[in-house]
């Protein structure tokens, strides 16, 4: 399983929308693309589909731009990416009667390791993600120190 550059830009742009949470302005495309460095008109493809799935509002006008809908820990990694690539947990019982026993062998493990795989990007919302940056950057400063 591969992290795509859509989604690690997506999760880019949400986790500077969620520095920026308690504000309670609405961020700017051209403010997020410089600060992640994403291209400004890719990103706002992204954003756009991320208001669709509610992750994201929008605000018009020229105080407008995009926030999170929803408090930074209530925002899993998991939903993030099911939005914009569409994750699919489930098999068709079809699908498995339809393989050869070889290949319902190989479909059976690779179904198990997607549960593991999204049971993990459950775990971790955008606040988890923020966390961590943080205390990376705490380390950062004490080891130039």
């Amino acid at each position: 399983m591969e992290l795509s550059c859509k989604s690690e830009y997506a999760i880019l742009a949400l986790l500077e929308m969620a520095t920026h949470y308690d504000s309670g302005e609405p961020m700017q495309i051209r403010q997020i693309a410089a600060q992640q460095s994403i291209p400004d008109r890719y990103l706002e493809q992204l954003l756009a589909t991320l208001r669709r799935g509610g992750i994201l509002r929008s605000q018009r006008g020229s105080r407008g731009g995009y926030f999170l809908a929803r408090e930074p820990r209530k925002i899993s990694i998991f939903e993030i990416l099911e939005c914009l690539e569409g994750l699919e947990v489930k098999t068709s019982e079809e699908n498995l009667k339809s393989q050869t026993l070889d290949g319902s062998v190989i479909e059976e493990i690779w179904q198990e390791a997607r549960q593991a795989a999204n049971s993990v990007l459950k775990k971790y919302s955008l606040q988890d993600l923020c966390e961590k940056r943080d205390s990376r950057k705490q380390l950062d400063v004490m080891y130039y120190i």
